[in-house]
Order: C-alpha cells, then structure tokens, then sequence
C-alpha cells in the first residue's frame, strides 16, 4: 500500500507542494512508495506553481482508511485533517507550526516541527546532499513554497534559513525572485472565479478562543480592492459557512502584501470585539485596516481575544 503524503484541508501552496516534495524523496531516496494527496482543491497560486513548474495535480481526497500509512506534512492539527486521522498509521509528521496535540500513532516516529516560515524548508535540511538528486521541477515547488510561505521574505515569520535557501534554490533553478514572486501573488490574487464561500474557505484554519470556534480565513493579495469590492457579500456569506462549518464566526483578513497590513471584515459585534481586544484597533465601519499584520500563525492567531 503506497504512503499517502499530504497536508492540511484548503491546501495552500506549502500544503500543495510539500507533499509532492516529500513523496519524491520517499520514493527516489529512501525507496518507500508513496504519492501525494490533497484535502481539497488547491488555491490559485498553487495551481500556477503546478502548471508553472509542469508538475501532476495531486489526487484530492476525501478521507483515509483504517491502517493507510500516511506521512502528515505543513500541520499537526486534527482539525485539519481526514476525519480518520487517527486510525490510519501516521509515519511522520514534518511542520512548521505550533504543536497543537490529538494525533495518536501505532508506534514512535519520527517528527520534525521547527520555527521557520516553510514546510519546504525544512525538507531541503532534512534532505541535505540528497538535493544534488533532485529534478527541477521539485526545487522549482520548493522554491515556490517559500516564497509563499514568507510572501518573499515580508512576512515575520521569516528566518534567514528561509531566505538563504531560497537564494540557493533560486540561483540553482536561474529564477529571479522578484520577479517570479510577482508571477506567483498576480496568480494567487485573482480570485475573480471564485464564490464568497469559497474565499472564505480558501486559506482558512479552525481555532477555538476564549470557548468560541473561529475559522480564521486569510486572503493573501496584492490587490485588495478586487476582494473588499465584495466586503458585503463576503459578510453576508459567513453566517452560512459558520453555521455550516460548526464555527461560531468567519474571521476574515485580507492581506495587502505589498503595503504590509490586513485588513478584517467586521460584520457584527462579536468580530468588532475581537479586533478591539486582539489587535488594540478602533472599530468605526465594517472593516479596519491593521497595519504590520501579515502572518496568521505569528500575528493573528497568538493575539485572538473575545
């Protein structure tokens, strides 16, 4: 049975190409069979990465069966995963965010969890003079991933691992980062195709504060006007996808990667407290614009106060 690499539900870039990373290296490097998967369609700058780079779209999947081997990467939250996470036979975990805790495994293994903005970064160091091996196409996603991941080197939640890596990678692959990156946030700010469900649900993650269940939805742009065109759209969709998501409230910030600032939907009074409480903003109208926040798991989700 081949191992099922994967990360978290509403892939991302990180969530889509890390699996594809890791299941290379399982299968040329340490001959284990094994194939990538996705919880769910992946975002639109994934697509570009994929497309760009000429790489295979993951199978999306829905669930695991009993005793799948599967190697869990860019998370460690159950909230995240299949919802038969814990009965199939976790491997590894391979992550960059905090430890949350409720996986259970058949036995030890090996997990590596370090603070670093990438997924990808981590398995270049754990792959080490095994890169030498590795096709273009690969280091192409793994480039693409941390530059994602670190919005190219804006976001706080970048180390000079992150960067020096994507230095190497990029004068390995002869990519200029600047202008690769502007391909890649114009793919991932056009979200033209998309529903007020979908955006809300397209990089977004569960977390309870305070006994209240948030879905905390980030959109990434480098043009926001073309999301807050349709703030009150956006606001009308979110008790739905709330009620239908078992979430007390949608969170939605937009971030403007170019000017370094979020700004968040306030729709009712229970999402105008959390942005007093959380972020020391004042709340006159139904957005507020939070400059310097960039970062969901450094900035936003440590902050979150009811």
């Amino acid at each position: 049975m081949s191992t099922l690499v994967f990360g978290h539900k509403s892939p991302d870039t990180d969530s889509t190409g890390s699996p594809i990373i890791w299941a290379w290296y399982l299968n040329e490097i340490m001959g284990v069979d094994a194939k990538p998967a996705l919880l769910g369609e992946p975002n639109t700058e994934a697509l570009f990465m994929l497309d760009h780079w000429k790489l295979d779209k993951p199978e999306i999947i829905s669930d695991v069966a009993d005793d799948q081997p599967v190697v869990i990467v860019d998370t460690n939250n159950p909230a995240e995963l299949p919802a038969n996470i814990n009965n199939a036979d976790i491997q590894g975990i391979v992550d960059h965010h905090k430890l949350v805790g409720g996986l259970e495994t058949k036995g030890p293994i090996h997990i590596v969890i370090e603070p670093v903005a990438c997924t990808a970064t981590i398995m270049w160091k754990m792959i080490g003079k095994d890169m030498a091996q590795m096709p273009t196409e690969i280091k192409g996603a793994m480039l693409t991933c941390i530059l994602s991941d670190t919005l190219e080197f804006r976001s706080p939640t970048t180390t000079q691992e992150d960067k020096a890596i994507a230095w190497s990678l990029a004068e390995d692959l002869g990519v200029d980062i600047a202008a690769y990156a502007a391909q890649m946030f114009a793919a991932k700010s056009d979200v033209s195709s998309f529903s007020e469900a979908e955006l809300l649900r397209m990089d977004s993650k569960e977390y309870e504060v305070g006994g209240k269940q948030f879905r905390v939805s980030v959109l990434e742009t480098t043009s926001p006007a073309s999301v807050l065109d349709r703030k009150d759209a956006l606001m009308a969709a979110m008790p739905g996808v709330a009620e239908e998501d078992g979430a007390d409230q949608v969170l939605l910030f937009v971030v403007d990667i170019l000017n370094e600032e979020a700004t968040m939907l306030i729709p009712n009074e229970l999402s105008k407290s959390v942005a007093e409480k959380s972020f020391g903003a004042t709340v006159s109208g139904d957005t507020v614009v939070l400059p310097g926040i960039m970062s969901r798991k450094k900035q936003i989700i440590p902050n979150l106060k009811i």
